[in-house]
């Protein structure tokens, strides 16, 4: 290779997240050294790669950020993406979005529309435009089956609102990466996050955070015939998956949903195009590190095709219930305080994760502890996800 072909070293540092023995996750990092306002175009490949390697970054200091230049991020990771939301703009939003656009308030940054206003209480007398706003419909627990008493929430005793990966599922592919910025958050008491599934599982944190979970360590804890399985399978998402499971109702660790037979049926979710239904691999390869993720996104899944070679005919799965319980068996295991991180965030810094290796989750906590503010901004890939195994053409 000729030197004029080397790409120069990221100006910034990375930093791994330190952890104590008890925690098991083996990702996330710091940057430091870096201004989002003013990045280069070698340091925005350098960043994309940190993202790929360590899953979840926080970038420090970033109290100055422009909300337009966040976007230009986020289009710079991946320029060949059509130039909006994974979720399309905010009209598309609120009319397909389902369980996702009734669940809480979103409001686009005046001049910069794509970038996202996500949070809780006032926002303030002027917020880069927006005036004298306060977000009244929060994330909350009723979507949660079991419900979560009022008194004990008023507590400081919350749960984890849904794992999810951040993906249409629908027309577009999911954003490889998603940013959220950290304008202002409460920052005590702690809160006490509760399984409330008969595990007795509970961790602290404080609040107004987001927790993830690895993926590829998902995938690790498998056995040898499950790996086999999920590295020849796929999944059929459901057309409008969030309008889908509308009526639906969450378990209250956050992950999956409680089987009730409220399912909308296909006619009851008005137009929709056959080729944008999305069929993907249970299996996403990292393109960076090479690494296999066990990427499905349960609540959305309307059919498995199950099969361990590449010459077995599938078996299909397509009642919700029996998809439902394979699923747990495997994603459940990853699931315990020790493989979660909830990384800290000061005003002004952002934190990006990896949607093709990740599940993430809100964490809600009682209005008493202050107002929330963050700018949640991704862009629906240009490419979407690579199994280790073709998915057969005709599917």
């Amino acid at each position: 290779m000729s030197p004029s072909a080397i790409v120069p070293e990221a100006t910034f540092t990375v930093t791994p997240m330190s952890k104590s023995a008890k925690e098991k996750h083996n990702f996330g990092a710091t940057v430091t050294d870096l201004d989002l306002n003013d990045i280069s175009d070698v340091d925005v490949r350098h960043l994309s790669d940190a993202i790929w390697t360590h899953k979840v970054i926080v970038v420090k200091a970033q109290k100055d950020l422009a909300p337009i230049k966040q976007w230009e991020l986020v289009t710079r990771f991946d320029p060949s993406s059509p130039q909006v939301h994974s979720h399309g703009d905010l009209k598309t939003f609120n009319s397909k979005g389902g369980l996702l656009s009734k669940s809480r308030e979103v409001v686009g940054i005046p001049g910069a529309e794509n970038v996202r206003l996500i949070g809780k209480g006032f926002q303030g007398e002027d917020h880069y435009g927006v005036k004298n706003m306060t977000i009244t419909k929060p994330l909350s627990h009723d979507w949660h089956y079991k419900e979560l008493p009022q008194e004990e929430f008023e507590a400081g005793n919350v749960r984890f609102q849904r794992w999810h990966m951040d993906a249409p599922l629908y027309g577009r592919d999911p954003a490889w990466f998603t940013t959220l910025r950290c304008l202002k958050r409460p920052t005590e008491p702690q809160v006490n996050i509760r399984w409330d599934d008969d595990s007795g599982l509970s961790m602290k944190t404080e609040p107004g955070l987001t927790a993830f979970i690895s993926n590829v360590q998902m995938y690790e804890m498998m056995t040898e015939d499950e790996k086999k399985m999920a590295d020849h399978s796929w999944v059929e998402y459901a057309p409008h998956p969030y309008m889908w499971i509308g009526d639906c109702k969450g378990n209250s660790n956050g992950l999956g949903l409680v089987s009730q037979g409220k399912e909308k049926k296909l006619e009851d979710l008005g137009d929709f195009d056959p080729k944008d239904v999305k069929t993907y691999p249970m299996v996403w390869v990292n393109p960076v590190t090479g690494e296999k993720a066990f990427q499905v996104h349960g609540i959305c899944a309307r059919k498995l095709f199950l099969r361990s070679s590449l010459g077995e005919e599938p078996r299909v799965v397509d009642d919700v219930v029996e998809i439902r319980k394979l699923l747990k068996i495997i994603q459940e295991r990853v699931l315990k305080p020790e493989y979660i991180l909830v990384p800290a965030l000061d005003e002004g810094d952002i934190v990006m994760w990896a949607n093709y290796q990740m599940f993430h989750t809100a964490i809600d906590y009682p209005g008493s502890y202050g107002p929330r503010t963050m700018h949640q901004a991704n862009i629906a890939s240009s490419t979407g996800p690579v199994g280790p195994n073709p998915i057969p053409s005709a599917a």
